[in-house]
C-alpha cells in the first residue's frame, strides 16, 4: 500500500477529485527594499529571479524567484514565462509596496513578535554545517543556531526584513517526532 496521508482529525483522506491538479506555487512576503532582499536571496539562499511584474497604477511590483535548477527551464517571452512561473512549485514572491525602501521608520511585521501569526518559511540543505559556514562568512543574522535549545540540527536566520527563515537538512530530522529511545 502506497503512502496517501497521515491521518489526524480534520484531515480527509482522500483528495477530492475537483482538487485534482492544484499545486502549491508560491508564498508571498512582504519586502520593504527590494534590492536589498533580492540580494539576499539570491546570493545568501541562492535562488534566481523568474519574473518581477510592476502595477505602477497601484504602486507595487512583486518578484518571484526559485532555485535555479527551475529557472534552467523558463522559457524566454515574457508572457509565457509569467504563465510557467504560476505553474512551478516552490516559488517565493516579493511584494514591494513602492516608497518603503525611503522611510527609514517603515517595518513589517515578522510574524513571530506578539500577536503571533506567520512563523517562517523553510530551506532543507544538503549540509547543516557547511550551510551554518557559509551563514557566517556573510554575518547572517541568526535566531537559533542548530545546537542551540531543546531542538538540536534545526537553525532559524533572519532575512533584511526580520522574516524566520528554517534551515534543516533532511538526513537530520528522521528522528523528528519519533519517541525517545
Amino acid at each position: 500500500m502506497s503512502f496517501n496521508t497521515e491521518t489526524q482529525p480534520g484531515v480527509c483522506e482522500a483528495a477530492p477529485e475537483p482538487t485534482r491538479g492544484f499545486v502549491l506555487n508560491h508564498t508571498m512576503l512582504r519586502v520593504k527594499d527590494p534590492e536589498v532582499s533580492l540580494g539576499f536571496y539570491t546570493r545568501v539562499l541562492g535562488l534566481r529571479l523568474l519574473r518581477k511584474v510592476d502595477f505602477p497604477e497601484m504602486k507595487f511590483s512583486l518578484y518571484f524567484l526559485a532555485r535555479p535548477e527551475l529557472a534552467e527551464g523558463a522559457p524566454e517571452d515574457i508572457g509565457e514565462r509569467t504563465a510557467w512561473t504560476f505553474a512551478q512549485r516552490g516559488v517565493l514572491e516579493f511584494t514591494h509596496n513602492w516608497g518603503t525602501e525611503s522611510d527609514p521608520e517603515f517595518r513589517y511585521h515578522d510574524g513571530n513578535a506578539q500577536p503571533q501569526g506567520f512563523g517562517h518559511i523553510c530551506f532543507s540543505v544538503p549540509d547543516l554545517d557547511l550551510a551554518i559556514r557559509w551563514f557566517d562568512e556573510n554575518q547572517v543574522a541568526y535566531v537559533k543556531r542548530p545546537e542551540q535549545g531543546k531542538m538540536k540540527d534545526v537553525a532559524f536566520i533572519k532575512d533584511p526584513d526580520g522574516y524566520w527563515i528554517e534551515i534543516v537538512e533532511p538526513a537530520r530530522m528522521k528522528q523528528l517526532g519519533r519517541p525517545a529511545a
